[in-house]
């Protein structure tokens, strides 16, 4: 995501929602059981994290549902994940 991106979904959580709030990521990652746990690292242990395979087996999709305190953790949470290579943010 570019820092435009960020900058426009900061202003959308500020304006749509209440915070803490219960927030949904999405992320695509290839099918790799490494890039796979880096991901679900970046997430507490009261996370609800789930994942589907992509009907060729190539690709995980990962959904991880967390609380937020405010629009900036979930903006920091993006800029931790996409430092992992190869991870598509939804």
């Amino acid at each position: 995501m570019s820092q435009d991106k960020y900058d426009s979904l900061l202003e959308k959580l500020k304006q749509e929602k209440n915070w803490p709030s219960v927030y949904m990521f999405k992320f695509i990652i290839a099918a790799d059981n490494q890039k796979i746990a880096l991901v679900q690292a970046r997430f507490s242990d009261e996370a609800v994290i789930s994942q589907n395979q992509s009907s060729t087996g190539k690709y995980v999709s990962i959904t991880a549902k967390e609380v937020m305190m405010n629009p900036d953790a979930v903006i920091k949470k993006y800029k931790e994940v996409e430092t992992i290579e190869g991870v598509m943010i939804l």
